[in-house]
């Protein structure tokens, strides 16, 4: 099977084929870090965690960089209105940041440069692109001319026009054209700021992506993501000023997520949705998210989404997250229950079993669970269609599950049927974890329950089994619909009474 990515700058699906054979380098444009992360922080990494991971398995070698954006017109905002400095604020919100990529267990990233560290590399870039008469300085300031890049705009779908139409006056600016952005900025008083040949000043946003992106991942890219929101201009002026810099394409592949979308009430009762921004108010905090419900369904609902369509957000949406992951985890307690114990890593998967059980009832069961794998990898090849691909794996939960009913397997158990289930879920297991999903110590977790309440169950079952022994029935009701009051659920399985969260 061949992966097809749809490329933003083609508005083509494309074979995909790095830059050198059998490895990718990629860049995720990261946080401007003035506020604490909201949810719509962490949907790119968990977009790209479940890409990187599957181009690991398709054989490539990945280096994934993300920037920390800790110079920006918006930090300095912030800070002030705080009274602390500019990188004070951005290193304690950079620190949020890193502790939710931590709890969500995205620790595919191999780099984290911060704009403040390369300011070297920036001036050098601005200097270059002025002795190639792409960019001009006036005022302190470094301004690149777009009148001088005959290509600007097609990532956008934008003319210089477009851009003018919208763009401030000139007075007093230096600039040449209103479309023309800076490069560098001369400082203001009480700016934090740095010497460069035009006086102290600071980066401009867009070239401070160009020099991480370059000095780590080389001077064309292989894929280049962001937000949708990030196509114009801050892609854009990137291509430009890259291209320009180099005579070469920035990235061969830019991929663009959805944007996150939150559904509320307004004033007169009626439901509205709109785009989430910290500066709306309207942002959820990434945090509160993750611990209330648990890593695993935080990615489990962002990656039922295409990553090309926007994510809304709702408390219905997370319900229906919950749900999902749900079938997979009573799927699994049902498979560990038929083992006597935990699914071992080292446990078979169907790829290892299915011929041994083509002689067998079993045979048509192996056969749905081989080509579901198969439908999985062709959805993820299909331009990282995780959503598709999730799809896929509810349906080979499916045939778990009504081959363990048809087999009355709970209560049976036979030899080949253990064997059987047990090699689907770990085949379905497998795929969950190209995903960042079924990680080991996340079940707990996604269901929202500690550590120490699977002994409490366990002791609320045996008074409710002592109860039901000694005819107490009024006593082992009362255990059972507190219980269910309480959110968790008791259920009676052969030989054994068993119990899942809500």
């Amino acid at each position: 099977m061949s992966l097809r990515v749809y490329n933003t700058l083609s508005r083509e699906k494309e074979l995909f084929e790095p830059v050198r054979p059998g490895k990718v380098h990629m860049y995720l444009c990261g946080p401007t870090v003035y506020k604490s992360p909201h949810i719509g922080h962490m949907v790119g990494p968990v977009i790209f965690d479940a890409i990187k991971r599957y181009l690991q398995y398709k054989g490539y070698e990945v280096t994934w960089v993300v920037n920390i954006t800790d110079v920006d017109d918006k930090l300095i905002e912030a800070a002030a209105k705080r009274g602390m400095p500019m990188l004070e604020l951005a290193e304690q919100c950079t620190k949020e940041y890193m502790e939710c990529l931590s709890l969500l267990s995205i620790e595919s990233i191999d780099r984290f440069p911060k704009a403040s560290e390369h300011i070297k590399e920036i001036i050098d870039i601005c200097q270059k692109l002025i002795e190639k008469q792409h960019a001009y300085a006036a005022d302190g300031n470094v301004w690149f001319d777009v009148t001088r890049d005959p290509d600007y705009g097609k990532l956008s779908n934008r003319t210089v026009a477009d851009q003018e139409a919208g763009s401030r006056t000139l007075e007093g600016s230096g600039k040449r054209n209103p479309a023309d952005f800076a490069l560098w900025k001369s400082a203001k008083p009480g700016e934090p700021s740095w010497p460069s040949p035009w006086g102290n000043g600071r980066p401009g946003w867009h070239i401070e992506c160009s020099a991480m992106s370059m000095k780590y991942l080389g001077e064309t890219l292989d894929i280049h993501g962001g937000g949708m929101d990030l196509m114009f201009p801050h892609h854009e002026n990137e291509l430009a000023q890259s291209e320009s810099l180099t005579g070469k394409p920035f990235s061969k592949f830019w991929l663009h997520n959805g944007l996150t979308k939150i559904r509320t009430k307004a004033a007169g009762g009626e439901w509205q949705t709109q785009d989430m921004h910290a500066s709306s108010g309207n942002a959820v905090s990434a945090r509160d998210l993750i611990t209330h419900h648990g890593p695993e369904l935080f990615r489990y609902m962002l990656l039922t989404t295409h990553y090309r369509r926007p994510i809304d957000f709702s408390d219905e949406v997370v319900a229906a997250a919950g749900r999902g992951m749900a079938t997979f985890h009573r799927l699994a307690e049902r498979v560990e229950r038929l083992l006597g114990g935990a699914l071992d890593a080292n446990q078979p998967d169907m790829d290892a079993v299915a011929m041994s059980l083509l002689e067998t009832e079993l045979a048509d069961f192996s056969r749905n669970i081989v080509n579901g794998k198969m439908r999985f990898l062709e959805m993820m090849d299909d331009d990282f269609n995780t959503a598709g691909a999730i799809a896929v794996m509810h349906d080979m939960a499916g045939h778990i599950n009504a081959m363990l009913e048809a087999t009355k397997a709970d209560s049976n158990r036979q030899p080949n049927v253990v064997q059987g289930s047990a090699a689907a879920y770990q085949t379905l297991r497998k795929l969950g974890r190209l995903l960042g999903l079924f990680r080991p110590g996340n079940r707990l977790a996604a269901q929202g329950v500690s550590d120490d309440l699977p002994k409490l169950m366990k002791l609320f079952v045996e008074m409710r089994d002592e109860a039901r022994k000694t005819k107490n029935f009024a006593l082992a009701d009362r255990i059972r619909d507190g219980l269910k009051a309480a959110g968790y659920v008791l259920e009676d399985r052969a030989g054994e009474t068993g119990w899942r969260k809500i």
